[in-house]
């Protein structure tokens, strides 16, 4: 049997667990992106400009497949978002590099 012709399961609900403080998140404000043959590195940084400092914030590796899938997501909500609030502005970004 092709991949083509492979029924497809029924998307399924998967309960999922997290501790008090992932629950809350963590804000970030940049985002440095690497990668290679293997996978994708989101690393998610908080950056303060007096005095200027940065933090790592979170790191998420993913697959080449699951960086797509998450860039097609993305787009798709960005869209949805401006479709109900109007266009997002872009800030300045802040200047220098981040070591």
């Amino acid at each position: 049997m092709s991949d083509k012709t492979k029924p497809t399961a029924p998307p399924q609900s998967i309960p999922l667990k997290a501790d008090e403080a992932t629950q809350s998140g963590a804000y970030a404000n940049m985002t440095r992106i690497s990668h290679d043959a293997e996978s994708f590195v989101l690393d998610f940084l908080f950056v303060h400009s007096s005095p200027p400092f940065g933090r790592l914030v979170s790191r998420v590796v993913l697959t080449p497949g699951h960086a797509k899938r998450l860039a097609q997501a993305l787009s798709e909500n960005l869209k949805l978002y401006e479709g109900n609030w109007g266009p997002i502005r872009m800030a300045i970004p802040p200047q220098g590099s981040v070591q």
